[in-house]
């Protein structure tokens, strides 16, 4: 079995292979002052509630993006799971040509739902990543990954908008029936999810626009992602597993003796 898991700023989620199955997928928040104990004790728990043995484990592949977290998250594998981590990065074979002015400034986690999407889905392509910021990476045809936009995500947005004025509230983050909003958490609710869906539909028609090509397709995943995807036509695909699929095939590419 493979483990595969993805550091990001806000979450950890972790998800579990048996061949080309993923049998389960769970997350945790991120917390950079975590112990390796902490780390491998939770995850020995977690996999034993699920009734897996963690002994069958014979391969982990991570990408993160929290650079902070790694030495225990790293340590962890080698003391509980035995077993010397794939990190994703500079110098892993992914099947994408990184086209950038800094290709190692590119985070782990776009490289990893690219790798996903361009395998699936070929391209060009664009995926839209709905994680803490937002993110938009366009590949071409030929699997070359040459831009790239960071927005704000949603839910650093609405967090903006409680922390930083002193009458507006902290809000669930949903749609309103209307944009004509007649009270102050509907109000909010509807400038942040439409205005969201109004940044996403101008980005995406703007990329086509100026690579002169409307058959770009579009994916999306991440945590808010189905909220927006299912509010425009500017998606084309809404994947929540992208980020383990690519992982899975990274494993594959760089691990092809172990099963």
């Amino acid at each position: 079995m493979i483990l595969v898991v993805d550091i990001g700023n806000t979450n950890i989620v972790i998800g579990i292979y048996r061949d080309d199955e993923l049998i389960g997928s769970w997350r945790m928040v991120t917390k950079e002052k975590k112990t390796s104990d902490e780390y491998g004790i939770f995850l020995l728990n977690l996999l034993k509630y699920n009734d897996i043995d963690y002994k069958k484990i014979n391969s982990i592949v991570v990408s993160s993006v929290v650079p902070n977290v790694m030495y225990s998250f790293e340590n962890a594998m080698k003391k509980f799971f035995n077993i010397e981590p794939l990190i994703v990065g500079p110098g892993t074979k992914t099947g994408i040509t990184i086209a950038t002015e800094n290709p190692k400034e590119v985070g782990a986690d776009r490289i990893v739902g690219l790798v996903a999407a361009y395998e699936e889905y070929g391209g060009p392509l664009m995926v839209v990543d709905f994680g803490t910021a937002t993110t938009y990476d366009v590949v071409s045809e030929k699997g070359e990954y040459r831009y790239g936009i960071t927005s704000p995500g949603i839910q650093i947005s609405a967090d903006a908008l409680w922390q930083r004025t002193a009458q507006l509230p902290k809000i669930e983050i949903k749609k309103p029936d209307t944009i004509l909003a007649r009270n102050t958490i509907t109000s909010m609710q509807a400038g942040l999810v439409y205005g969201y869906i109004g940044q996403v539909e101008y980005i995406i028609k703007k990329v086509k626009e100026e690579l002169n090509n409307e058959n770009i397709k579009v994916v999306a995943t991440g945590g808010l992602g189905r909220l927006i995807a299912d509010e425009t036509d500017a998606i084309d695909i809404f994947d929540p597993m992208l980020l383990f699929k690519g992982l899975k095939i990274i494993h594959d590419k760089n691990c092809k003796d172990k099963k």
